[in-house]
């Protein structure tokens, strides 16, 4: 039950041969093989973008969090008086 052997892909291979003929077949294989590379660019492309969005996020994020601070003691102590 763990997948196909060799003769089930032979088995396979002659019904697609009888079926589409050698001439259609290897354009079917090339058809299939551009829609593969294709979806695979596609999905490298979201994965650039997403490297490229995710560090520019985190910069937002750390920058919002980050609390401004006194600069002199002078200011420290003006803010306890107050």
């Amino acid at each position: 039950m763990g997948g196909l052997s060799l003769g089930h892909w032979l088995i396979l291979a002659i019904i697609l041969l009888v079926f589409f003929g050698p001439n259609k077949l290897s354009d079917v294989a090339k058809s299939l093989g551009k829609g593969i590379r294709g979806f695979k660019d596609g999905l490298n492309e979201i994965d650039v973008e997403a490297k490229e969005i995710l560090p520019q996020s985190e910069n937002q994020h750390s920058k919002n969090t980050q609390q401004p601070q006194a600069t002199s003691q002078k200011e420290k102590v003006d803010s306890k008086n107050s």
